[in-house]
């Protein structure tokens, strides 16, 4: 989620301050290769139309707004379309049982954030019995060799179902298996 918000902001910066360094560069590019380069305060022409152009757009305009912050805007729509505050909040909590690196990721209060967003899964009294069940289990897990060197989520459910854990912590493995789910159920949708 880092390099999804890193994104957005580089994005924003090239579109605000780098379309002169971006000029600079093509036009240097363009005469060490003995490429003509257009002047860009002449008025655009579409390559194959006659000069009758009923829009009279400089070659500036139509490179630098038409092309240029066009594309970005695009790209920056893109990643706010598919990563809304409410979808950036629920993968930072489904990130949080990550068990890589032991656990590093653990949160137990965006957890039982994450439990909030499934009410006819977790009803009122669940939620307090989750906030102790998080508390129990990464404790026991992280002390538990078993629980080591995991690579994701799925592996965790694995381990969690062969070792019997996920009765002991049934809601945390309810959990498990909802952040397991919900990419499935998302790109069905989609």
């Amino acid at each position: 989620m880092d390099l999804v918000k890193v994104s957005k902001q580089r994005l924003q910066v090239m579109r605000d301050d780098e379309w002169i360094s971006l000029l600079t560069e093509v036009s240097s590019f363009c005469t060490t290769h003995d490429i003509p380069i257009l002047n860009m305060d002449e008025i655009f022409v579409v390559s194959g139309r006659p000069r009758c152009n009923t829009q009279q757009n400089t070659n500036l305009h139509h490179y630098c707004v038409e092309l240029f912050y066009t594309v970005i805007d695009i790209q920056l729509q893109e990643l706010n379309n598919h990563f809304s505050e409410a979808n950036t909040n629920l993968l930072l909590c489904m990130a949080c049982l990550n068990p890589s690196n032991s656990f590093v990721d653990f949160d137990k209060e965006k957890l039982i954030h994450l439990a909030k967003f499934y009410p006819s899964n977790f009803l009122g009294i669940d939620i307090l019995a989750l906030d102790s069940q998080l508390q129990n289990y990464i404790f026991n897990i992280r002390n538990n060799d078993l629980f080591l060197e995991f690579q994701g989520v799925s592996e965790l459910a694995e381990k969690l179902v062969n070792t019997r854990k996920y009765e002991t912590y049934p809601l945390v493995y309810l959990l498990v298996r909802l952040t397991l789910t919900l990419p499935v159920t998302t790109a069905t949708v989609e």
